[in-house]
């Protein structure tokens, strides 16, 4: 069992940002933009989902697994609530958010079959920002010139992202949760991100008059598939989630301890009763 902690992010959301915020590329600064867009709705229907989970356990494993899980509840109350602010700087921007209430309609009736669905869809979702957010970690550089504060959100966010990657995937397994089910939503999950993530950052691009830009392309190319692009960097670890005897902890995120570490005055810990 993992223990989590929860922590409140010491930075100022209120003062606006610059459009192009990301070091003044237009496409890295739409793709965080629309992925902050999705989150809010995204971490409230994994908060929901887990609380179902949980009420669905024998009480022996509840009891297992109430700490972690609260934990979980705390981090992703946490980022929806500090992207929320960042978010609303983005509506001031004129920023149109299609993905977050697309999102809230496509999941309304997931949980209402069996919640061992929604915790799958959970668990899926926390693999893909997982590999994500240590591929972030990594390669800090994709943040390169953009305000110290922006930057600090993003490698905070993935670095509690990879701490409890764990935690739905763990309850699906105690709710009895099968292979067959755990791929197949997976795979759903994949598609529907990839095609939500690309229209959201088109219609950022779009908004930004960027579309038509060389250098747009010129950097989405770079940052998606070069040598050390997200495509390529990520291509193994999402294969993995589709093997029999996968576990998260198979691959080890020891970025995000080493960041926490490293960056502890930026945030203080909130104490849980």
């Amino acid at each position: 069992m993992t223990q989590l902690v929860v922590r409140r992010l010491l930075i100022d959301l209120q003062a606006p940002f610059a459009r192009r915020w990301n070091g003044g590329d237009a496409f890295r600064s739409a793709l965080f933009d629309a992925l902050s867009m999705s989150f809010p709705v995204g971490e409230q229907f994994f908060i929901d989902a887990v609380r179902l989970g949980m009420k669905a356990l024998p009480a022996a494993e509840r009891e297992r697994l109430e700490p972690e899980v609260q934990g979980f509840i705390g981090q992703e109350a946490t980022h929806r609530r500090i992207h929320a602010l960042f978010n609303a700087q983005l509506d001031a921007q004129g920023h149109r958010n299609t993905w977050g209430p697309r999102s809230a309609e496509r999941v309304a009736g997931i949980a209402s079959f069996d919640p061992r669905h929604a915790v799958a869809v959970t668990a899926a979702t926390e693999h893909l920002t997982a590999i994500l957010a240590d591929w972030m970690l990594a390669h800090p550089q994709a943040f390169e010139g953009s305000e110290p504060r922006l930057a600090t959100l993003w490698l905070w966010h993935s670095a509690e992202e990879s701490e409890h990657r764990a935690t739905a995937f763990d309850l699906y397994r105690a709710l009895g949760g099968n292979q067959e089910w755990r791929v197949r939503w997976f795979r759903l999950v994949t598609r529907q991100f990839l095609i939500d993530l690309a229209r959201q950052t088109g219609r950022n691009l779009w908004h930004d008059g960027a579309v038509f830009q060389w250098r747009t392309w010129r950097s989405a190319a770079s940052f998606l598939f070069g040598r050390e692009g997200v495509v390529r960097s990520t291509r193994a670890a999402w294969r993995a989630y589709l093997d029999t005897d996968f576990h998260p902890h198979h691959q080890p995120a020891p970025r995000s301890a080493q960041w926490l570490r490293d960056n502890a005055a930026q945030f203080s810990v909130v104490e849980q009763g």
